[in-house]
């Protein structure tokens, strides 16, 4: 199974990603450190992408948590070229996160800043020895759990990363919680467990983001993962914007 794009289709989807209120969602990820963007693909386009799991070609590895530590469960990470929807809809989101990323960046004291447009910062990505696409499909099964991580990869991140819910909770399985910590200094870390239905789409910070205090901004530290599934199948596509080394 293939999913098929052309340059119209590419068209469809940065408008698709347009058509949300991004100043809201900037202010929603930087006060919690994740937003979500509901109904991103529709049911079809999720049963399409959640379909392409057992075809090998598509893919360049597969991973069984439970072999690294990782939890329970398995993800296969999507081989170059990516799959036309994937693709797209890693260029359309990335020029409106990087808004958030420089943002973020400045407020922690950090001089670099991120590139307009994902092709060039993939460059700087691959000129780095980071060449592996990162984008992965996940799969879950009764008992399946994500313990909490952080997606680097290499020594260039990309501060934001997205995940889409390919699977309908209540239906297709139960459990299955994506779940954020947010460690404080000198505070108890704070959780942060986000509802999401098939097709929605949450942003979330990959490893740090800023937080105003009292005497200025402060670096707080993010992880996430996936709470236990209880029934059912669940399946996810993640779209991370840095490569591997």
């Amino acid at each position: 199974m293939t999913i098929r794009s052309t340059d119209a289709a590419a068209r469809l989807t940065e408008a698709r990603v347009a058509r949300y209120d991004w100043a809201a969602l900037g202010d929603e990820l930087s006060g919690h450190g994740c937003a979500v963007m509901e109904k991103l693909l529709s049911p079809d386009e999720c049963r399409r992408i959640a379909g392409l799991y057992p075809d090998e070609s598509h893919f360049r590895s597969h991973i069984h948590m439970a072999r690294h530590g990782f939890g329970k469960g398995e993800y296969r990470y999507f081989r170059y070229p990516l799959p036309d929807l994937i693709a797209s809809l890693r260029g359309a989101l990335y020029p409106r996160l990087a808004t958030v990323a420089n943002e973020w960046n400045k407020r922690m004291g950090q001089a670099q800043l991120y590139p307009s447009e994902h092709a060039v910062f993939l460059k700087q990505c691959h000129d780095q020895g980071q060449t592996r696409p990162t984008p992965l499909l996940l799969q879950y099964v009764p008992g399946d759990f994500n313990c909490l991580h952080q997606d680097l990869y290499g020594d260039l991140a990309f501060p934001l990363q997205v995940a889409i819910l390919l699977s309908e909770p209540g239906e297709d399985f139960t459990g299955g919680e994506f779940c954020l910590t947010e460690q404080r200094p000198r505070m108890q870390s704070r959780v942060e467990v986000v509802p999401l239905r098939q097709g929605d789409a949450v942003v979330f910070a990959v490893h740090n983001r800023p937080v105003q205090g009292t005497k200025g901004n402060y670096r707080v530290n993010l992880r996430h993962g996936v709470s236990r599934l209880r029934s059912g199948m669940r399946h996810t596509v993640g779209i991370i914007f840095h490569d591997s080394k």
